[in-house]
């Protein structure tokens, strides 16, 4: 199996919109009684082709959502996007969440749910259909989802890997 390059990217330079995609009240059991705190899961992107995704644990909802989004700005990944939809299908996994990532006409919108809907968008992705299978976790869907589109490449990255010109990827 071959190694995937994920292009990193720098926060510092694009205009990043976030979106909460979960917020979890966790309880921690001590000896005076219960301790509540908050966990968010925030996905970050700049509706162009960057995506990320981060968690954030805090006594404090804001605080929460506001360690969320700085831990999403150190993960953010490089998405290929064709005419408003990804290049290719694609599978992705993580843990017991399994999500299949297909292209789309235009005009079809976002057909996808919860988690997947906010990483998808987030990304800039305008028309795709998308199935999430196994768990439901959101932790688990944002990290497939975000694997899936990690994986993705577009004709001309294939044609520059493998040393040929463009035709030839479509042409055989």
């Amino acid at each position: 199996m071959s190694t995937i390059n994920i292009k990193r990217v720098k926060s510092s330079e694009i205009e990043l919109k976030d979106r909460l995609v979960s917020i979890q009240r966790v309880a921690k059991v001590t000896k005076g009684g219960r301790t509540f705190s908050f966990s968010a899961i925030v996905v970050v992107g700049d509706e162009n082709g960057v995506v990320g995704y981060g968690l954030g644990k805090a006594k404090e909802v804001t605080e929460a959502i506001a360690k969320g989004i700085d831990d999403a700005k150190k993960n953010l990944v490089k998405v290929p996007i064709i005419n408003g939809t990804v290049p290719h299908e694609q599978y992705g996994k993580f843990s017991g969440g399994f999500v299949l990532i297909k292209p789309a006409a235009n005009g079809t919108g976002v057909i996808a749910g919860g988690a997947m809907r906010a990483v998808l968008e987030s990304a800039g992705v305008h028309n795709v259909l998308a199935k999430s299978r196994g768990s439901s976790n959101p932790h688990n869907v944002v990290k497939a989802t975000v694997s899936a589109l990690s994986q993705m490449r577009d004709a001309y990255t294939v044609a520059q890997h493998r040393g040929v010109d463009l035709n030839k990827v479509f042409n055989g």
